[in-house]
């Protein structure tokens, strides 16, 4: 059961910042070399640690400069009965801040999960492509109708984080799409106005968002997650509080490398 919940905590949170239906400004925010540490907490304990990661290096997708980015997740402690060591990741164009790839490496417990998918956008399309559980041999392959620009599960965040948030009012909306798991969603982030908090990395004055979700056995009241993203030019997020059926999970920042503004 926590294996569920931190697994879909983790997701959730990257899911919903990952969708984002918007026009991308020229980033300012973040560059190759960033790294950022966050420890996951359930109740009292320690539940686990996720890093986001952007390579030092520009790599190259038929030609086009990108930013490969990383988020891994793993366990911790107690939690460690409950294996999970899950990697998410995306090629993200370094000027248009969109996936031209993404791919995820799932292990949890006994299963496990290999998948890349290729962006067309321009015909509309997320390529599939399913791997066996050792990642050698290609065992299906799928195409899925997407919208024009569509993000993925990593790469929407720093979409995100392109953007001009000052603008924002308290009770704005962001409207989300994305791609994710053979799926498009739809959802709304609700900004729900400032708030100063204080952090393991040092005090912030941070845009707080509440994201909307259909009702589930999961997750308790109408908007169970809170996001708090920094208001400074690095806009990072530095804490996520989820509100469950039984307890709640906190994932907070403890560790930051690389920033492009210090």
């Amino acid at each position: 059961m926590k294996n569920h919940l931190l697994k879909s905590v983790i997701v959730t949170f990257f899911l919903w910042l990952g969708m984002l239906e918007a026009h991308a400004q020229k980033n300012t925010s973040f560059k190759n070399g960033e790294e950022l540490t966050f420890k996951v907490s359930y109740g009292f304990l320690d539940a686990a640690e996720a890093k986001m990661i952007i390579d030092p290096q520009v790599m190259f997708i038929d030609n086009k400069p990108t930013y490969k980015i990383d988020v891994f997740g793993h366990t911790l402690g107690v939690f460690k009965l409950f294996y999970v060591k899950d990697n998410w990741g995306s090629y993200l164009d370094t000027a248009k801040i969109i996936p031209y790839q993404s791919y995820r490496h799932i292990e949890e417990g006994k299963y496990r999960k290999h998948e890349q998918v290729i962006f067309d956008h321009e015909k509309k399309n997320a390529h599939v492509r399913l791997y066996d559980r050792e990642n050698k041999q290609l065992v299906d392959t799928k195409d899925y109708k997407v919208p024009a620009n569509v993000q993925d599960i990593v790469s929407g965040f720093y979409f995100l984080r392109t953007m001009d948030l000052k603008k924002l009012k308290k009770g704005d909306s962001i409207t989300l799409k994305g791609f994710f798991d053979k799926e498009v969603y739809n959802l709304k982030l609700i900004y729900s106005g400032k708030e100063a908090i204080k952090t393991k990395i040092g005090h912030f004055e941070t845009f707080v968002f509440s994201p909307q979700m259909p009702k589930n056995k999961l997750f308790r009241g109408e908007q169970p997650v809170t996001v708090w993203i920094t208001d400074d030019e690095n806009k990072i997020p530095v804490k996520i509080k989820a509100k469950l059926v039984v307890g709640s999970l906190d994932m907070e920042i403890i560790d930051v490398k690389g920033l492009r503004n210090d």
